[in-house]
């Protein structure tokens, strides 16, 4: 993940057309696939990572090919590498170090993403989750930690983000949550 610079998201209307553009996207340029998977209510979603001119030419593909399937797309060049680790859920901390919680909850999963890159770049926190569209109604939410301080401007940072799009649904700051909490939610 060290060569990836940018971020590229495709959501679309249709599974069927969701997996002809994945090909086009992973045929238009040398991109990684994160993710590519159906979502609730029938869409399909498709994320990609690598170069920013890759990321580019890939999102421009996949725009021409998607047609009237298309119903978003995004892409965020210069991502902070923590938000690749919390989409891959490989990040790790010890519930007794953790001061406080904040949740951001988007109407898309490909906002999440832009909201998690704000979070992280406004205020010293750990991006523990960034939950794409699985079980949410095709919506997205990120999970983050650190002092009370931090992570309430982390959230507002990212809410603010979301909010500029009309796509925050809500948003939360936990102070000093319960080792239950933490344990159900990572």
């Amino acid at each position: 993940m060290a060569d990836i610079q940018s971020i590229g998201l495709i959501e679309l209307s249709s599974v069927a057309t969701g997996y002809q553009v994945e090909d086009v996207m992973l045929k238009a340029a040398k991109v990684q696939l994160l993710m590519a998977r159906s979502i609730c209510s029938g869409k399909f979603l498709i994320a990609v990572a690598g170069d920013v001119a890759s990321v580019t030419t890939a999102v421009e593909a996949a725009g021409a090919a998607a047609g009237a399937s298309l119903i978003e797309r995004r892409q965020i060049a210069r991502v902070h590498p923590s938000v690749l680790h919390a989409i891959s859920q490989s990040v790790e901390i010890n519930p007794k170090d953790l001061r406080s919680i904040g949740v951001i909850e988007t109407f898309s999963a490909s906002s999440i993403i832009d909201a998690a890159d704000a979070a992280v770049k406004s205020a010293n926190v750990t991006l523990l989750k960034v939950h794409l569209a699985m079980a949410l109604g095709g919506k997205g939410f990120v999970m983050m930690a650190g002092d009370v301080s931090s992570v309430q401007a982390a959230v507002e940072a990212g809410s603010k983000a979301a909010a500029e799009e009309g796509m925050l649904v809500a948003r939360g700051v936990i102070p000093a949550p319960s080792e239950e909490l933490f344990r159900d939610y990572i």
